[in-house]
């Protein structure tokens, strides 16, 4: 991310792809406010760049919590002019003991807070200089995959979200991007118990986006080769993608006793 040193609030800072881009954006001479529950990588971020991090930590899904984030923004700085949600979560569903509460979780994690840091943003975005607003959403909203119904509703809700938020915000010149990786080495996909292709670290993510944010490209769709195949899988007739998708599911607890 080029160019003069901007103001940024990055959520989703204390580990995976937000601890890795929040080093090549300090790196870079921007300001940041890092913000995640976790509070001792935010404070460690700011013990070797004192100059240019603020911590705001908190709980993303509390809109109370978002707002005095906003609130001590806005003391430290008094606008912004970037906005990178990232600060999410991943679970998988167990079609065999469907949970509307782990739903409820995700979406909560991954589209309630966005839109709570959204509306504490705007206002600080409107008084800054060339506004921003960025989002970490997933590729898998271009294909439903197997165990992936609240994860991928959540982040299919978070492109929709921005994707109006960008039609509706050009007015006012807030220009908006939507960041749609594939596998990425984090904390979280290390959990996951089947394979990953065409898998990168975060750091490499980290300065793939990074170094793209200042063009305010639409989207930052990565790897190539794997948002290509889920493009082509995409635009299979439907009953295709069932059986593709049917072949890629394992077999639940209860089918495999």
């Amino acid at each position: 991310m080029n160019g003069p040193s901007r103001r940024i609030w990055l959520t989703g800072a204390s580990s995976g792809i937000g601890a890795a881009l929040a080093e090549q954006l300090l790196l870079a001479g921007h300001r940041l406010a890092i913000s995640a529950r976790t509070v001792e990588p935010l404070q460690a971020l700011a013990a070797r760049y004192p100059e240019q991090v603020l911590v705001a930590p908190g709980d993303l899904g509390d809109s109370q919590q978002v707002r005095a984030i906003g609130q001590r923004i806005a003391l430290h700085w008094g606008a912004l002019d970037t906005l990178i949600i990232n600060a999410g979560t991943c679970e998988y569903v167990e079609v065999v003991d469907f949970q509307a509460a782990m739903v409820e979780r995700v979406l909560r994690a991954n589209l309630l807070s966005a839109s709570y840091c959204i509306e504490v943003a705007l206002p600080l975005l409107r008084a800054g200089h060339q506004p921003h607003l960025v989002g970490i959403g997933s590729s898998v909203t271009y294909l439903p995959l197997p165990r992936a119904e609240a994860y991928g509703a959540s982040k299919a809700g978070l492109r929709y979200l921005l994707e109006a938020l960008r039609i509706d915000l050009a007015a006012e010149s807030i220009d908006v991007t939507l960041v749609s990786p594939g596998f990425v080495d984090t904390p979280l996909t290390q959990k996951n118990d089947f394979p990953m292709p065409l898998r990168w670290s975060a750091d490499k993510a980290a300065r793939h986006i990074a170094a793209r944010l200042h063009k305010r490209p639409y989207e930052i769709a990565f790897p190539g080769p794997f948002i290509a195949i889920l493009w082509l899988l995409a635009h299979l007739p439907k009953r295709l993608q069932v059986a593709i998708g049917t072949r890629m599911a394992r077999p639940s607890a209860k089918d495999s006793v």
